[in-house]
């Protein structure tokens, strides 16, 4: 686990330098094209620049679909990796991944959205602990996590979670 969130960490560090240099140039050239205007700066997602609702689903037995936006006035690309999420602070309540591999990055704009499926209780059994609230944050910006409140009480245990999608329909946590 430790060697993934190394990897994560340094695949985000790469590309925040990537962002910046290429908002740097992008800057320039808009100066230089255009003498006064500015070309907007397309960024990677971080926490605050989204917004995050939750509806619950029956497909596939029930999970909740988070729904994430990019706030008014902001333009920028969520990774295809699983969010960060997790209901309190137990092991069993922080969401696991359900997909091997990291999917397409959407761009967020305007009513663009990107979804993740989270089924909240992955066991078949009655264990698990009821709760109200989702803490969520894009993965590698949890310093920036925001409570969620959920649509009703959920049964929680080992919750699965999809990489975010650009279709709803992909976002469905149909585990094996």
């Amino acid at each position: 686990m430790r060697s993934r969130l190394a990897t994560r960490t340094a695949r985000l560090a790469l590309t925040a330098v990537a962002t910046a240099a290429l908002a740097t140039t992008a800057a320039g050239t808009a100066l230089a094209v255009g003498g006064q205007s500015k070309a907007p700066v397309e960024q990677l997602c971080g926490t605050n620049d989204l917004t995050f609702k939750v509806t619950e689903k029956t497909q596939a037995g029930g999970y909740l679909l988070v729904t994430a936006k990019a706030r008014p006035g902001i333009t920028c690309y969520l990774e295809g990796t699983i969010p960060s999420a997790a209901f309190g602070s137990h092991p069993d309540r922080q969401v696991a991944p359900v997909e091997q591999a990291v999917t397409e990055t959407v761009k967020l704009s305007g009513s663009t959205a990107a979804y993740a499926g989270i089924n909240p209780k992955s066991t078949n059994d009655n264990d698990g602990a009821e709760f109200d609230q989702l803490i969520i944050a894009v993965a590698g910006d949890e310093e920036g996590a925001v409570s969620v409140r959920l649509p009703s009480t959920t049964l929680v245990d080992k919750p699965l979670s999809t990489n975010w999608h650009a279709d709803p329909a992909d976002a469905g946590p149909f585990s094996s």
